[in-house]
């Protein structure tokens, strides 16, 4: 099973807090810690940054990151449904509800919009709650809509209104 990075509790707070003055590119580099991308994924986007080789290691280092297995990741995150999917995750706590809403805005994101979505992540990034995502999904509905098209986009939101519920 391949690792992936991800972002720890720590990681999140210093996206909204900005308490460790971090380097730029740095922080670049936490905002595009997802836990859906790969190593290559992450190393071919932080040479578009020109980040230092050991950036990964260096957010390690200061406990803003961690390697979790995907599987791991998946069910921290409570599996997102996709359009299709007739199984609905089960939703218990606030942190669920912010879990199932970040793995699928994250990676709808990243899988319709790409690295036009670059600053709506740092949107999602912003987010302390579930309620604060919710607020978030009009601009990732717009940012869809000019990505694919108004059906797709109105389709998405009404689903994950529907998820969350």
């Amino acid at each position: 099973m391949q690792t992936m990075w991800c972002k720890t509790e720590a990681g999140r707070n210093e996206i909204q807090q900005r308490t460790r003055k971090l380097p730029a590119v740095l922080r670049s580099i936490l905002l595009l810690v997802d836990g859906q991308r790969n190593d290559d994924e992450l190393r071919t986007m932080m040479s578009g940054l020109h980040a230092p080789e050991d950036a990964l290691q260096q957010l390690a280092a200061e406990g803003l990151i961690e390697r979790r297995s995907g599987a791991a990741w998946v069910l921290a995150a409570v599996s997102a449904p996709k359009p299709g999917d007739t199984v609905q995750p089960s939703i218990t706590t606030p942190a669920d509800r912010y879990n199932l809403l970040y793995a699928r805005i994250t990676d709808d994101i990243r899988s319709y919009i790409g690295l036009k979505g670059y600053f709506l992540q740092l949107k999602v990034e912003r987010c302390a709650d579930a309620d604060e995502l919710v607020a978030l999904l009009p601009d990732v509905a717009t940012a869809l809509t000019k990505a694919r098209d108004h059906t797709f986009a109105t389709r998405w939101l009404e689903e994950v209104r529907a998820s969350v519920a």
